[in-house]
């Protein structure tokens, strides 16, 4: 949009668009770019809500693309019609370039902005299974602090100007910590999928779960209402080939996420000790009977933070801070 404002200013100078045939073909352009734009942005927003994955960047799937393709193709039959029918006389003319000159800035400014404001202000996602209930709910939509762990410099990993670290007891939103696109975890490939838990574990925590209790650095965590056991009393045993691995090397599994593969089994009641690496997190869903996190896959290294759940916005019945 912002090459068609610039070339549309170009063309209003050079009258370069001199006949009616000219006028339909550039508003049928505009048209199009701003059917794909639009459509692109619902489709892409209902396709995360329904999947709450986040795509790696630079790719869309087919589901995204043909749709808006689509749209686009309607909107320049359309918008060539109206300025070839339009644009024979001179001020029909230059009616067409100036609104197309000011919707394009216009557009290109508000895209800009929220392009801005999602990659490092604030973004929506939705709670697509119920290992954070009573806490969240399926379907519940939210918005995530996107700014308060620190600004991501695009492609690097890092941040800058964070306004504190994540604390233990916080509700983060975060990319499924692994590289590898054909990892399975949890029963599937996680890759590319935005999890939501509540850190239970910082840098250098000991953390251990007995009998479904956590302890952490030798403590029960006792205080936590938030928590839910569906299963009650039911605990799991620790399994026998948890028992023959040395410390060391249940660390090294855990810490390169192979655990869960090694054991081929649940370490749900029955897990740890684990040391959590610097600049890590150890995170358990509020739903501990039924939640995959980091007992099962390991820690979540600082790069995949994306931001801290910050207010329920719908269904309007549960809209509040979160907690």
């Amino acid at each position: 949009m912002g090459a068609y404002a610039w070339a549309s200013r170009k063309f209003s100078k050079g009258g370069a668009l001199d006949s009616a045939t000219k006028v339909g073909l550039w508003h049928g352009l505009f048209c199009a770019l701003a059917g794909f734009s639009a459509s692109l942005v619902v489709v892409m927003s209902l396709e995360s809500r329904s999947r709450f994955i986040s795509v790696a960047a630079d790719a869309f799937s087919s589901n995204e693309f043909y749709p808006s393709l689509a749209v686009a193709a309607a909107a320049a039959v359309l918008g060539f019609w109206r300025g070839q029918r339009s644009g024979g006389q001179p001020s029909g003319r230059a009616y067409f370039l100036a609104e197309d000159t000011e919707w394009s800035e216009t557009v290109f400014s508000a895209v800009l902005l929220a392009a801005f404001l999602m990659y490092f202000v604030v973004q929506a996602f939705k709670i697509p299974s119920g290992s954070m209930e009573r806490t969240f709910l399926v379907g519940d939509h939210l918005f995530v602090n996107k700014f308060i762990y620190g600004l991501r410099i695009p492609l690097s990993g890092k941040r800058v100007l964070a306004l504190r670290r994540p604390q233990r007891g916080d509700i983060v939103v975060f990319r499924f910590p692994v590289d590898d696109p054909r990892e399975p975890h949890c029963g599937s490939v996680q890759y590319g999928k935005d999890f939501i838990k509540r850190v239970i574990g910082l840098p250098g925590d000991v953390i251990r779960v007995s009998a479904g209790r956590v302890f952490v650095n030798g403590s029960e965590l006792v205080d936590e209402p938030y928590a839910q056991y569906l299963d009650g009393p039911n605990r799991q045993p620790e399994s026998v080939r948890a028992q023959t691995l040395a410390p060391e090397r249940y660390q090294q599994l855990w810490q390169s996420h192979e655990l869960d593969r090694e054991l081929q089994d649940i370490e749900r009641d029955s897990f740890g000790p684990v040391t959590v690496p610097p600049g890590s997190y150890f995170a358990m869903g509020d739903n501990r009977d039924r939640s995959c996190d980091s007992r099962y896959w390991g820690p979540i290294g600082e790069k995949y933070l994306k931001g801290r759940a910050w207010f329920v916005y719908w269904p309007p019945s549960r809209m509040g801070a979160v907690h």
